[in-house]
């Protein structure tokens, strides 16, 4: 029980949100009582304490790596198995069976370089050409198609209900829970939803074992299937569940709310940190991106965790290249001055695309997803994307490779023409057929990316994003190329270019990686954490200032056509109570001016003056659970004066606990002689609401609300109770002012 009269606060219920003072008084208590312990023992206790944190981040930043290496490892595996298998071993990937080979540069189009390597075609012996092309795209199809199928059915048949998931929070017998809607708690990238938890809100099962173990096994089969998404972004999300379970073992984090957000804030670190090999930028990303709470002790925690995580999946090396992501790339030439003009096209190009592609993506989802029998029949929804997917990327060699591969290729400076594909060949037809083919990838990414976002299997924007920036980028790149090449004397190129460069002067792989920044930029409208990824992608501070503009320039154009990015807008369509800290709502033409025009005054309210049986009080929680504010609680008064303030889910608890009493059996609300303690609910009461005058304006509300997070304000008039502002309403009288739709869920 905290001495300061916050009351007992008891397991929060699905689909409600926190109590972030309640939390922070909780801990500092915690914390006071520790200090209390004097002598060694004290002592001991108080730095075992202050241990448990790092402890518990090392912890997910070593299980993270090893999450992320079984993904990683499985996934290429399974891309692989599409076009054929290992004669040596079955269980070996093209680059491991092919290895000596690959590391002089395989060409991943020609089987006949690596006698180890055998497509379908080969292993049942169809020497005619045309019939070993069609049974290979048969084949091809035929297991993308499974990889796919597996991938939809585990997400399908073990989503979860919304439902208490603690004894101690049992709800009460008369009293039905609301059904909620099956979640697919697996499906996506998870960001959205990791956003909104961090922001407070409760959400049971999205962080648990189970979606944990589905996700990560079904975003190893999804991606083998060669579909237009990527495994970053739910990375975030396995690493946050890891987070969560792991939480469990040290009693501070597992029954405070508050600090539980901490370590999954740092853990939203360390996904992003194996994702892209970027320790720094994983840790600006759940601060920039991710994060509502971000205390300094906080980010020194996720820095080391992000650090762990990437020094882990370094020494696992699931590529057997050295590298924890397959697209690192580094570049040993400068840019000129005359490119900036370029990159400031691609910063445009992105912005374009990632506003686009969030356009497309809402209006797919609400109009034809949502609104025809693809919502009832999701496992034949991705059985139909994951088909026009593969008969689309087998015609064209840069589609058919996975899409790191294809990253890594565009991205990659050439050293040897005969590397990465056909990119460095220099001569005019091979300029040309490498642009053609870009630009048909450009095309289908961007297409098959606006279908695949939002089916129900893991998926991320981060690779098809950049992949799409990436194919434009080396488009513009190659370009480039030739001009210097064919009019190597023009004024620009002569200046700054040697005589009889071959190529040398520009080097389209850079135009590649900034027109990817740029791109994922518009998209997620990141821009300091995307700098210092893609920075620490390549190793070297030479490139910073293209990405940097780029990336600036991509953010206004995108804001410019729709202002948020993918991840709130999917926040808004999903209709969480998500409160968004650094948007600044203009509520000039609403007709609500004052805290008394926006309070609920019509909401029950216990008199510590009256009976309030167990019956009466049951029947309060009932009335307030049909209402669709069963997130509230109830005013306490003394002949109209607030005096206290119980949450729902607290009476509903305190109820529970009144074992062999009758519905006539009164309750207390306040200190008195009881006989029968189980019915005195003085302990269970906050006896200091946070309160706000009557006169106050909303715009004082709103920013108590983002400040102090809280769950609810209670307005009075000079003391006597006038009513309750609780963050749900404030929420729906905020979309309603800035116009956005509550009703449609993905």
């Amino acid at each position: 029980m905290l001495n300061e009269g916050g009351g007992i606060r008891v397991w929060y219920d699905d689909y409600t949100t926190i109590d972030w003072i309640h939390d922070y008084v909780k801990e500092r208590v915690r914390i006071r009582k520790l200090h209390s312990i004097k002598g060694i023992r004290g002592w001991i206790i108080t730095s075992y304490d202050g241990l448990q944190g790092w402890v518990l981040v090392f912890l997910i930043g070593i299980v993270t790596a090893c999450f992320a290496a079984g993904v990683d490892i499985a996934a290429e595996w399974g891309s692989d198995l599409k076009d054929g298998y290992c004669t040596e071993s079955l269980r070996l990937n093209r680059n491991f069976c092919c290895a000596n080979i690959t590391n002089n540069g395989l060409d991943l189009n020609d089987d006949n370089k690596c006698d180890k390597w055998n497509s379908w075609s080969q292993a049942i012996r169809i020497h005619d050409e045309s019939d070993a092309k069609l049974f290979d795209f048969f084949a091809y199809v035929v297991v993308a198609l499974l990889f796919a199928t597996g991938s939809a059915l585990l997400v399908k048949y073990n989503s979860l209900y919304a439902r208490p998931s603690s004894k101690s929070s049992a709800r009460i017998e008369n009293i039905e829970p609301k059904r909620k809607e099956l979640k697919p708690y697996a499906a996506g990238s998870g960001i959205p939803e990791v956003k909104t938890i961090l922001s407070g809100f409760v959400i049971r099962g999205f962080l648990g074992i189970r979606t944990l173990w589905i996700k990560a096994i079904s975003l190893a089969m999804v991606v083998s299937a060669g579909m237009t998404l990527g495994k970053e972004g739910p990375f975030v999300h396995i690493a946050c569940c890891i987070g969560n379970v792991l939480s469990r073992l040290f009693h501070k984090y597992n029954k405070n709310e508050g600090k539980r957000r901490e370590i999954l804030s740092a853990s939203a670190a360390a996904g992003v940190s194996v994702a892209f090999a970027a320790p720094i930028g994983g840790v600006l990303f759940s601060l920039e991106e991710v994060s509502y709470y971000f205390p300094s002790k906080t980010l020194c925690r996720s820095f080391f965790c992000a650090i762990v995580a990437a020094v882990s999946l370094k020494l696992i090396d699931p590529f057997n290249t050295g590298k924890i992501v397959m697209f690192q790339v580094s570049y040993n030439k400068d840019w000129h001055v005359f490119e900036i003009v370029n990159f400031l096209i691609l910063g445009v190009l992105g912005g374009l695309f990632g506003a686009s592609l969030c356009k497309l993506i809402l209006l797919y989802t609400k109009y034809i997803r949502n609104r025809t029998w693809l919502k009832q029949w999701p496992v034949v929804e991705v059985m139909m994307v994951v088909v026009i997917t593969a008969a689309v990327n087998f015609g064209n060699k840069y589609t058919r490779m996975s899409n790191t591969e294809l990253i890594f290729g565009l991205f990659s400076e050439c050293t040897n023409e005969k590397e990465h594909d056909g990119l460095c060949d220099n001569s005019f037809n091979g300029m040309f057929e490498a642009f053609y083919l870009l630009g048909l990838a450009l095309i289908s990414k961007f297409l098959t990316c606006v279908i695949t976002f939002g089916i129900r299997v893991p998926a991320g924007i981060f690779i098809p994003a950049l992949l799409v920036g990436a194919c434009f980028g080396r488009m513009l790149g190659i370009v480039m190329q030739y001009l210097t090449m064919t009019y190597p004397d023009f004024p620009i190129y002569s200046t700054v270019c040697n005589q009889n460069i071959n190529g040398d002067c520009v080097i389209p792989g850079v135009y590649a990686m900034v027109g990817a920044a740029a791109s994922l930029a518009g998209v997620t409208r990141s821009t300091v954490s995307l700098t210092v990824i893609m920075f620490e992608l390549t190793g070297t501070l030479t490139y910073v200032l293209p990405i940097m503009t780029a990336i600036m320039i991509s953010k206004w154009v995108a804001d410019g056509i729709i202002k948020h990015g993918i991840y709130d807008l999917l926040i808004d369509l999903g209709g969480h109570p998500y409160l968004d800290s650094k948007t600044e709502y203009d509520g000039a033409n609403t007709t609500f001016t004052t805290t008394l025009d926006l309070c609920q005054r019509d909401l029950e309210v216990i008199d510590v003056n009256d009976l309030n049986t167990i019956g009466e009080l049951k029947n309060k929680l009932k009335k307030l659970s049909t209402s669709g504010y069963s997130d509230a609680g109830f005013p306490i008064v003394d002949n109209k004066i607030l005096v206290g303030y119980i949450a729902s889910t607290e009476l509903e608890h305190a109820l529970s606990l009144a074992h062999g009493s009758d519905n006539l059996t009164r309750c207390y609300f306040k200190d008195e002689n009881v006989i029968d303690k189980s019915a005195n609910f003085t302990a269970y009461v906050n006896q200091a609401p946070l309160t706000i005058s009557k006169n106050a304006s909303l715009e004082i509300v709103l920013e108590l609300f983002k400040k102090l997070g809280l769950r609810y304000v209670i307005v009075v008039d000079r003391g006597q109770y006038v009513g309750v502002i609780n963050k749900m309403r404030l929420l729906i009288y905020l979309r309603q002012i800035t116009g956005k739709d509550m009703n449609n869920t993905l």
